[in-house]
């Protein structure tokens, strides 16, 4: 199987239109707008592109619009878990045959099934496809989460080559690095664990708010760490701070959602993301007067 990249792995969001169907070219032109800023590699229909609010023939279309728009130029992670194992199993095939050059699967979600029954979903997945997969350790989104032990047995037996790990505890890095070395290319997932992750020995990070933001800035911030300049990547990391911070900072239930920060954060910078599908509404004034400080700040840096 092909090599994982390293680096930038950035969760890209969907545009939608006005009536909440896929606005496929504004999309791909997000997926353009990153690629030409320097990422790593996109994932594609994940979280971020807020794939749950999707009918299952429309995430085929997302995907199949993503990989021709990337035309080979980065590698793209397609995001095919559901609940369902036949349907994750029909949807990675799809991607498979599109192009996909790994698949992102996430933790079967909400009935929470026993453990031997998630591992027997991503071993069923492993005998359905011959690309790589990327186990999304999605701890806020399932409710669950896999600590390394057990995801060391998955790679053991062949079934996974990577993960998305989503805990904010890197110390899970440093253990899954130790437990299964080079087997495993480990990705940190929140936002602000960038610095962190790269330090505990990740291989590359997701970092949705970010990357789709301010992915420019992002991607000198992991060329100054795959130099070694650990002394001027904190510092890159200190201006990226106060974007983080609106980001992840939880302050009851009016804490601002990081698709609507992405959405409006787009919208803000001239490139058009429209609005989340609801029930999440568009950002409130106050918060995206702060996030318009932020980004003002960062663009002036």
């Amino acid at each position: 199987m092909s090599q994982l990249a390293k680096g930038l792995v950035t969760p890209a969001v969907t545009i939608f239109q006005d009536d909440e169907s896929l606005d496929e070219q504004r999309t791909c032109d997000h997926i353009r707008f990153l690629v030409d800023s320097g990422v790593n590699a996109i994932a594609a229909g994940g979280s971020s592109a807020e794939f749950i609010a999707l009918k299952f023939e429309d995430r085929k279309r997302l995907l199949a619009a993503i990989l021709e728009e990337v035309g080979g130029r980065v590698p793209v992670y397609t995001g095919t878990g559901h609940y369902s194992t036949r349907l994750t199993i029909e949807l990675s095939k799809f991607a498979q045959k599109a192009g996909a050059s790994a698949l992102l699967v996430i933790l079967p979600y909400y009935l929470t099934p026993p453990r031997r029954f998630v591992f027997d979903h991503y071993r069923a997945l492993r005998e359905a496809v011959d690309v790589p997969l990327i186990l999304y350790n999605g701890l806020d989104f399932v409710g669950y989460h896999l600590p390394p032990t057990e995801v060391a047995q998955l790679v053991e037996e062949g079934v996974v080559q990577g993960i998305k790990e989503n805990h904010t505890d890197v110390s899970t890095i440093r253990m899954l690095k130790d437990l299964c070395g080079d087997r495993l290319s480990v990705y940190s997932g929140p936002d602000s664990t960038g610095l962190e992750a790269f330090c505990a020995g990740a291989d590359g990070w997701f970092g949705g708010v970010l990357q789709n933001l301010v992915p420019g800035i992002c991607a000198e911030f992991y060329a100054l760490i795959a130099q070694g300049c650990l002394a001027e990547a904190r510092e890159l990391w200190g201006k990226l701070f106060p974007l983080v911070r609106l980001t992840c900072t939880k302050q009851g239930d009016g804490y601002p959602h990081f698709i609507q920060i992405i959405k409006a954060g787009l919208n803000l910078l001239g490139r058009h993301g429209g609005k989340p599908v609801r029930p999440l509404l568009p950002l409130g004034d106050a918060e995206a007067k702060r996030l318009a400080a932020i980004l003002g700040g960062l663009q002036g840096r």
